[in-house]
């Protein structure tokens, strides 16, 4: 049973602490779900379950999928399953709904997730916490007259969510300073993909191909990281920002900024979509997953994933016809691309693909021009990957992305 990509929206992408700030997680998720079903004309009370998610989480909302579900008017007999796997989180979701059509068991879902950079949920020091928890135990004024005597100031210091991977204590950012270095991936290599990346999202904008995937929140209607006046004379004045020394690559200009956003998918069966009289915008041929130990390359696994997908459906180079790549980095983006075309010697039974044309990859720039809110970006690329394949009236569009912890995921999708 094939599952169709019915159709979705996304909120703009926007710099987080900007114009979106005031919106939180919920929120957004709300403004998504609701545009998505309202824009494809669903009959809610045919949506059965709805796969939603964010990265940066809140405990006040601990199923913030079920919560959209109870705010947004939509009937309650839906199911909400929460979704969380870092950058990934959008793929999962839509593989999870994937898995649950195929079975048989519902014919549509919503699947998509959320991300408000700008609003962390803040947390006390350990230390903090642990004082706060015992004084919550305490049953006399005695008891808690002792505990306040062990009081520190510190211990009321917010903390935001750390960038730090927690099993190596190095950020992503450095991981990709490991990795570039590894590679031998130049400085100029990846301010020239970020340049393409604004180039080519700048392009996509002007001729309302973003446009017809946003759904306005506010007075906020369209992306606003796009620089289409940027340039590798502007680019590479920037300085490293996560290797300082002279052997640093990354800065804020190839790398994917902090983004609040969100996207909503609706996903059916096929002969549901087909009862309906539905446009189907393409279809989701097979997901795949890959991880791999950090210390091998923190954003490596996609070298993994895609070679096993495409040996999956039997799928060549040269048989795809849009690359859908999420940049976190535009090292990151290389590594792997250098990996796919000459192997991997840490993993030689990874087959090899080859050359990955340019002119087929990200064609409405990635997520370094366009933004990268964790959980929302998944969503998109499965409408860039369609919409892509459509633009070069192909029939079959690959995704690749990376995600902390060493994951990632690649999917297979065609149009008819």
């Amino acid at each position: 049973m094939r599952v169709a990509i019915v159709g979705g929206v996304r909120t703009p992408f926007v710099k987080a602490a900007g114009v979106l700030s005031r919106y939180s997680a919920l929120e957004l998720g709300q403004h998504v779900v609701v545009g998505c079903v309202e824009k494809l004309g669903l009959d809610a009370a045919r949506i059965e379950e709805l796969y939603f998610g964010t990265v940066l989480l809140d405990p006040r909302y601990p199923n913030l999928a079920r919560e959209i579900i109870l705010r947004s008017g939509l009937p309650k007999s839906i199911n909400g399953h929460f979704i969380a796997n870092n950058c990934i989180t959008g793929l999962l979701a839509a593989n999870a709904a994937s898995d649950s059509i195929r079975a048989g068991r519902i014919s549509c879902a919503l699947v998509g997730g959320s991300e408000s950079m700008s609003q962390p949920t803040l947390t006390f020091p350990r230390k903090g916490e642990r004082f706060f928890i015992s004084m919550a135990k305490a049953k006399t004024l005695g008891q808690r007259l002792a505990m306040l005597s062990k009081f520190r100031p510190g211990f009321l210091a917010p903390q935001a969510p750390s960038p730090k991977e927690p099993s190596t204590g190095l950020t992503m950012g450095q991981h990709c300073e490991l990795m570039a270095q590894e590679f031998q991936i130049s400085r100029a290599d990846q301010d020239a993909l970020a340049l393409r990346s604004h180039a080519n999202a700048a392009i996509a904008k002007n001729e309302g191909v973003l446009a017809s995937q946003i759904l306005a929140l506010g007075d906020v209607a369209e992306d606003n990281l796009i620089r289409p006046d940027t340039s590798i004379e502007k680019l590479a004045s920037l300085p490293p920002v996560f290797d300082r020394s002279a052997r640093g690559t990354i800065t804020a200009g190839n790398s994917s900024a902090l983004t609040d956003g969100a996207s909503a998918v609706c996903l059916m069966s096929e002969k549901a979509a087909r009862d309906q009289g539905r446009d189907i915008l393409g279809f989701i041929e097979a997901i795949q997953f890959a991880s791999v130990p950090p210390g091998d390359g923190l954003l490596m696994a996609p070298a993994l994933a895609l070679p096993q997908l495409c040996a999956r459906v039997g799928w060549k180079i040269s048989d795809i016809d849009a690359f859908e790549f999420h940049e976190a980095f535009a090292a990151q983006v290389l590594c792997n691309m250098k990996v796919w075309r000459d192997g991997w010697s840490r993993y030689p039974n990874s087959p090899k693909l080859g050359e990955i044309p340019e002119e087929k990859i990200n064609i409405f720039g990635g997520s370094i021009a366009l933004g990268h809110p964790f959980a929302a970006t998944g969503g998109r690329l499965l409408i860039n990957a369609c919409q892509a394949v459509r633009a070069r009236g192909g029939q079959r569009g690959v995704i690749s992305v990376c995600a902390a912890g060493g994951a990632g995921a690649a999917v297979a999708v065609s149009v008819e």
